[in-house]
């Protein structure tokens, strides 16, 4: 398969304070990987330093055969990186058929795979909220609504940050069918989580990730009966 995503070495700080060492990761087109680990393991941080927000200390950082290591955020999204944080920033004042236009644009190779029309069919939810004020979605809605935004860019690469964080369980099932549907029609996607039960119905592969490294790679079928591992790296 093609290599989409490849960060090498990766180190990123916070002031003085060191957060990731020499990450490494691999995520080929058409392909779901899990990066999971506890609270506070540097899920957030890795998915940062990817987007650009949090700069790389250290190490390369490769989308689709181009180093992008160095570019400002906007110039990865415009190379087809989305990256959905974990807080749900949606533009509250704005409709939800509103939040989704400001996003839509061809992705880096012309496609427009995703339309307005498409994301209906793909969310009939937010289709029914269309004329809602995004401010005034729950928050299993709003984790719906800025999915779908990004899709509106017809990106390469789909980072998620803990899509499944603070929600209800019949919306985590809903965002989890979601998210399976999307890698069926080839959505090639990063998924940072804490609850590994949500990610094994999701990714083919998973990265375990404790203290800013790189603890464990298996493939997630391997690492559901891996109790070491899951004992070690994944229980609260």
């Amino acid at each position: 398969m093609t290599e989409l995503l490849r960060a090498d070495g990766l180190s990123a700080f916070y002031g003085a304070s060191q957060i990731l060492f020499d990450i490494d990761l691999v995520l080929e087109e058409k392909c779901t990987l899990a990066l999971l680990g506890r609270n506070g393991a540097g899920k957030s941080t890795t998915m940062k330093t990817l987007a650009g927000i949090v700069p790389a200390g250290s190490g390369r950082i490769v989308l689709a055969g181009r180093d992008i290591t160095h570019a400002p955020p906007h110039a990865r999204a415009k190379l087809g990186l989305a990256y959905v944080p974990e807080d749900r920033q949606v533009f509250p004042e704005h409709t939800v058929e509103d939040n989704l236009l400001i996003a839509a644009k061809s992705g880096p190779d012309g496609r427009r795979d995703w339309t307005l029309p498409r994301i209906w069919d793909a969310f009939p939810l937010l289709a029914n909220l269309r004329a809602r004020q995004a401010g005034r979605l729950s928050g299993g809605e709003q984790q719906l609504l800025v999915i779908a935004r990004a899709l509106m860019g017809n990106p390469l690469v789909l980072l998620l940050d803990e899509p499944s964080e603070g929600l209800a369980p019949i919306v985590v099932a809903t965002i989890s069918r979601m998210l399976r549907e999307l890698r069926a029609s080839g959505a090639t996607i990063l998924l940072a989580e804490q609850n590994m039960h949500f990610c094994l119905r999701i990714a083919e592969m998973a990265v375990v990730i404790d203290k800013g490294k790189v603890v464990h790679r298996e493939d997630t079928a391997g690492l559901a009966g891996n109790d070491d591992i899951r004992r070690r790296y994944l229980a609260i």
